[in-house]
């Protein structure tokens, strides 16, 4: 089984921000298991929250419904080769990885806004918890970065089900939240290749 650190060129044009999203190189099979969950859990979240009548208005609808589809995805997104090589190529480091996962502050706000009546320590606590367990990866030796991370993410199990509040319809949300952020994206993973790859975005555009 190879190895292959390099990532392929980013196609030119609106293209190659797909290509920047998910990693250059993306296979057939990568693709269809970024996109198919992705797209189920986009459908299932609101049709349980209308079979349970939980009451959700638009805005909400909505954003679960936003947030089921990027979740879904990200976690199977990031731990792709074309995404591990892309997002941990030469030039990448602590700052960059630790931005990526800064940026997701918006989910846990939303959250607490819209599903938790206001409750701003929803936020604090769930968002404060993800950036000091992304510094402690981040730092740790290689060799114990994936079980570290594992650890953490059950500390993060921890904080969802028995110290922040319940919250119907969305017990999904910090669970694969974390698993998106804390294992799929940051752990350094080796980029092994297809025996024969099937891409049809392998050429690098030169």
């Amino acid at each position: 089984m190879k190895i292959s650190w390099t990532p392929p060129t980013p196609r030119p044009g609106l293209i190659g921000e797909w290509d920047k999203f998910i990693g250059p190189g993306a296979t057939r099979t990568e693709l269809a298991l970024i996109l198919l969950p992705s797209l189920l859990a986009a459908t299932a979240v609101p049709l349980y929250a209308w079979s349970q009548k939980l009451g959700w208005n638009g805005w909400q609808m909505a954003v679960a419904t936003l947030f089921a589809l990027d979740l879904v995805g990200g976690v199977t997104t990031n731990a792709t080769t074309a995404a591990k090589r892309w997002y941990h190529r030469e030039g990448q480091g602590t700052k960059e990885l630790l931005g990526f996962t800064a940026v997701h502050f918006l989910h846990p706000l939303l959250v607490a806004w819209l599903f938790a009546g206001g409750n701003w320590w929803y936020f604090v606590l769930s968002y404060g918890y993800l950036m000091l367990a992304a510094f402690l990866i981040l730092r740790v030796p290689l060799y114990v970065q994936r079980p570290f991370a594992l650890l953490l993410y059950l500390g993060g199990l921890i904080l969802t089900f028995y110290v922040l509040p319940a919250i119907p319809g969305l017990e999904w949300f910090l669970p694969i939240f974390y698993m998106k952020l804390l294992i799929s994206h940051l752990i350094l993973e080796a980029p092994f290749l297809p025996e024969s790859n099937p891409s049809i975005f392998t050429k690098e555009i030169t």
